[in-house]
């Protein structure tokens, strides 16, 4: 019985983790802002659960993604965006719903605002 339990143990241990969606390709998305309506495009790539490539807006520009991570359906990851001359970080923290729509929480730390948006893949 105790060999049992250890092998149960040592396959929980050995499972990998959840596969990663795929989200590589470009998506659109639209975010509400006390300044108005902000659109956002992504080109998302990933690799394993690494998650890379760039982002652009009208409002903020470029930025490339770092610390990006997909797990299963979860994704995250951070840009850094100039605003005014001033770099701040903005956390996004998702989920993927299905194949064409990801919805994202972000966290904009520079001005401790929480903002909900909803990607949606672009052919």
């Amino acid at each position: 019985m105790k060999w049992l339990l250890c092998l149960m143990a040592l396959c929980a241990f050995l499972a990998p983790a959840a596969p990663a969606a795929d989200i590589s390709g470009n998506w659109k998305a639209t975010v509400d802002t006390p300044n108005g309506p902000v659109e956002r495009t992504f080109v998302f790539k990933v690799d394993g659960h690494t998650l890379t490539g760039e982002s652009n807006s009208s409002m903020f520009g470029k930025s490339t993604i770092e610390d990006g991570k997909v797990d299963g359906d979860n994704v995250s990851f951070t840009l850094t965006v100039n605003v005014q001359g001033n770099q701040g970080k903005v956390k996004y923290t998702g989920k993927v719903v299905d194949a064409d729509t990801i919805k994202f929480t972000v966290d904009v730390e520079a001005i401790g605002q929480t903002l909900e948006m909803t990607a949606k893949r672009v052919s």
